[in-house]
């Protein structure tokens, strides 16, 4: 894929706003999930540590952990500098300041780079990208993707999207998506666009409210299933 995404905001979330970003029951917790443009993300450390399974992919663990945290320091003032830009996008609720979220996206990086080298060893990061995915048929139960699908529909295509999201159909049973918003906190173009196609190929959808803002408007996420 020749598009290098950045997320709007540092990269690594905390396994709290994972499980409010999809809503994610006591019982999901324990289901066989693959997530997807995972990043540095601390979700899988989090539940690995409590025994149960998870299997990120992402282009970025071909790199070794020194490379990543090269990138993140590299890039982090940047990103923040963005976020203190666009302030007014975003709902400063949880998050008190872009100096907090600063400090909790740090947090959940380290946790994430503290897990990667043993996370690699045992195949919990595998390096692979959407819209092809590198596991079996129906390996998973439940696949996740946070701030990549939808968030850059100016250099992401609709055909891209409905790829993307039948191979995370194809390798588990359900797929959620957030946020439902661009980059620049409209929702997308793609999106109803794309709950015709997947309907009209026969993928039951839904769009669901969940506990979790940041994002102004970004509340939502798409559920699509076998």
């Amino acid at each position: 894929m020749a598009f290098q995404y950045q997320s709007a905001v540092p990269w690594g979330r905390s396994f709290d706003e994972y499980q409010r970003m999809f809503a994610l029951a006591a019982d999901d917790l324990n289901l066989r999930i693959i997530g997807c443009a995972d990043g540095p993300a601390s979700f899988n450390a989090h539940l690995s540590k409590s025994g149960r399974r998870v299997v990120s992919c992402d282009p970025l663990y071909q790199l070794t952990a020194k490379q990543i945290q090269e990138r993140i320091d590299v890039t982090y003032e940047d990103v923040i500098g963005q976020t203190r830009q666009n302030q007014a996008k975003f709902v400063w609720t949880d998050i008190k300041s872009p100096d907090e979220l600063g400090r909790i996206r740090m947090s959940a990086m380290q946790v994430f780079l503290t897990d990667y080298d043993r996370g690699k060893a045992e195949g919990r990061y595998i390096a692979g990208e959407l819209p092809h995915l590198p596991f079996e048929c129906a390996s998973f139960d439940l696949a996740l993707c946070s701030h990549f699908l939808f968030l850059y529909s100016s250099q992401l295509s609709l055909t891209f999207h409905q790829q993307a999201i039948e191979s995370m159909c194809t390798v588990a049973c359900e797929a959620r998506i957030f946020p439902l918003l661009t980059y620049n906190a409209e929702r997308s173009p793609h999106l109803e666009p794309l709950l015709e196609r997947l309907n009209q190929v026969g993928y039951r959808t839904a769009i669901e409210r969940v506990p979790y803002e940041f994002q102004r408007g970004g509340n939502e996420m798409l559920r699509v299933m076998r």
